[in-house]
Order: C-alpha cells, then structure tokens, then sequence
C-alpha cells in the first residue's frame, strides 16, 4: 500500500502543503507535486532517502483534457533500499517552464534537453538547453498532441507552423 510506503510517509511528513496526490498501480507509487517545490522534493529524497539514481524524466502532453496540459514525470531507484518511486508535477502551456534537476542529478541534463526538444518545456537553469534529437532549424515539437503528423514541411500541414 502506497500509505506505508517508506518515502511516501516521509514526503508527506516533511512536505503535507506540496503532495496533491499519491496513487499505488501494480505495486507501482506515484506521488503528484507542487511545481514550485519539485527541486526541494527531489532532493530531499536523493539526499535523505537514498533514492541516488534518477533512471528517467520524462513529459506528458493531456492537450485538451486537463487543465495544466504538461505533466513532467521523474522516475526514481534507491538502490539500497530496492525501492522505486515515480514523481510527477503540472506544468501549464501558459508557464510551461520548471527548475532544472541538474543540480540533484547530473543524468538529467540530457533527459531534460530531450523534453525540451520533444515538448518544449523550457528548464531553468539548464546550463545547455538546446536541441539534442531534432536538427537546429526543426519548426515545433515532435510529441505535442498538436504538432501534425506528417511533419512541418509536408503537405498538408505546410506553412501551418510558424
């Protein structure tokens, strides 16, 4: 159960005000975040809890279905504790922008480009946030719901992205 997991009661300890959500799938916890307290989170859990790998961060796109479309998602191991945790947090298309992890995790510089170049979620304090799959002069981004699918440059989507 979520509520007895080790760093869910810790979080929610340390952090009641910040944890909107916590849900248990298939022996999988997730704990929703405030934004605005994501790197206090996240390093309070590599530094206090153990959970010393940052083994993916990825985005979400919910176009259309909730109110802030983005929701970032990192995933987390502890190795000493075998133990796997999953953190998400909003971000809205309005603001669409959150604290770099680079200085909990080094591993996230270039997952975060990755988001960046696929999502266009801009990472602040990112000390190289620049393209890293699609090429310098690439239109858009790739994974947005609303990006077409044939690409910018083809028929019939020419000229609708600016």
């Amino acid at each position: 159960m979520a509520e007895n997991n080790r760093a869910v009661l810790k979080l929610k300890e340390k952090f009641a005000a910040s944890i909107i959500d916590v849900v248990e799938f298939r022996g999988e916890v997730t704990v929703t975040v405030a934004k605005d307290a994501i790197i206090e989170i996240l390093s309070f859990l590599k530094q206090s809890l153990q959970f010393n790998q940052l083994t993916d961060l990825t985005a979400v796109d919910y176009l259309g279905k909730k109110e802030d479309r983005f929701m970032m998602v990192y995933q987390l191991l502890s190795i000493p504790h075998k133990e796997r945790l999953r953190i998400k947090t909003a971000v809205s298309e309005t603001a669409c922008h959150i604290p770099s992890a680079i200085q909990v995790w080094s591993t996230a510089n270039w997952l975060e480009r990755e988001v960046y170049d696929l999502f266009g979620i801009t990472f602040d304090n990112h000390p190289d946030l620049r393209r890293i799959l699609m090429t310098d002069d690439w239109v858009g981004h790739p994974l947005r719901k609303d990006y077409p699918l044939q690409g910018p440059d083809r028929e019939p989507y020419k000229g609708r992205l600016s």
